[in-house]
């Protein structure tokens, strides 16, 4: 929800309903006034276009020729592509462009300059005479902005669809992964209630974000939500994470990995040392085939009880039930 309030903002602070779908401008419009009007990415038609016999280049390369025009006695200063004027042609009768309003600088400034000169005026004369803003097609990204606009709504498609997929887990939770990941063992929607109603009485063990029932191993916590029985539970063990910012240690923090039958692993990230050691020890009380602890022997005992793969426990756990 906060992303979509971003985007929101996105869309009023910057002109990008502009960049979608240019402002199709008159011809009598003065690119000044176009500016002052708000409007940056404009579609306009020119009539006689002269060359001026300057380039725009960067790195290297030409970006674009600049082509003045008059109409209804403004002049106006038009930077055109390679390829809308075909690299230079002296004169285009008429052409409609589209393109961006932009305030003169440093090349801009350059190029009244070195027309001043040509023209035996002063600066100061021309820039009386053209405007400080000029139209420009190459500041026009196209492929840029389709590549912007297919990220902005591709995003907010995605977020959308995944807000409304929360709403439906909310609302039935039996529907989640980790509800339905209990397919292997049963009907998920009796697992949960007897999850949900044991975890209603008094937990047999508690910490922050892990619970421990008469019968299941309960997580919810920020980095994601599981129920296990405990009965199906093969091997527990933790690893430590060290933590630190550049060369100060500032804090550890341990994981639990819990491998179940039917291939079913649950992580229980960033918790203490104190939370792990105490659901581990009751774990294994509560069921004594769990394997405790990481080594090789664990690993490959592990190996061989696991059968298929985890998706096609599934899969074969819901042909039975429709059977």
């Amino acid at each position: 929800m906060i992303y979509l309030v971003l985007l929101a903002v996105l869309w009023i602070v910057f002109p990008l309903g502009a960049m979608l779908r240019p402002a199709q401008l008159s011809d009598n419009t003065k690119i000044a006034d176009a500016y002052k009007d708000h409007h940056r990415y404009v579609r306009m038609t020119f009539t006689d276009l002269k060359f001026s016999g300057y380039t725009c280049e960067t790195y290297g390369q030409t970006r674009g020729y600049y082509y003045y025009t008059t109409q209804k006695n403004n002049c106006s200063i038009i930077l055109l592509t390679p390829h809308t004027c075909e690299e230079g042609l002296p004169t285009i009768d008429r052409l409609t462009v589209t393109g961006r309003i932009v305030k003169g600088k440093e090349s801009y400034l350059a190029l009244l300059s070195q027309l001043s000169s040509d023209l035996n005026w002063t600066e100061t004369g021309i820039r009386n005479q053209l405007s400080s803003y000029y139209f420009s097609e190459p500041d026009y990204h196209l492929t840029t902005t389709r590549i912007l606009f297919f990220t902005y709504f591709g995003s907010m498609i995605y977020t959308v669809l995944y807000l409304f997929v929360c709403m439906v887990y909310i609302r039935f939770p039996v529907l989640s992964p980790p509800c339905q990941n209990l397919i292997v063992f049963g009907h998920p929607g009796q697992i949960l209630a007897e999850a949900e109603e044991e975890l209603a009485t008094l937990p047999q063990l508690a910490t922050e974000d892990m619970f421990i029932t008469e019968h299941y191993f309960i997580m919810t916590s920020p980095y994601g939500n599981a129920i296990v029985p405990i009965q199906e539970i093969l091997w527990i063990y933790k690893h430590s994470t060290l933590h630190k910012m550049l060369w100060y240690h500032f804090s550890i923090s341990y994981t639990m990995h819990i491998t179940a039958n039917k291939h079913m692993y649950v992580n229980c990230p960033k918790n203490t040392k104190s939370d792990i050691d105490g659901i581990m020890d009751y774990l294994a009380e509560a069921n004594h085939n769990i394997l405790v602890g990481f080594n090789e022997e664990n690993r490959l005992k592990v190996q061989a009880v696991q059968g298929k793969p985890f998706h096609i426990e599934k899969f074969y756990a819901l042909l039975r039930r429709r059977v």
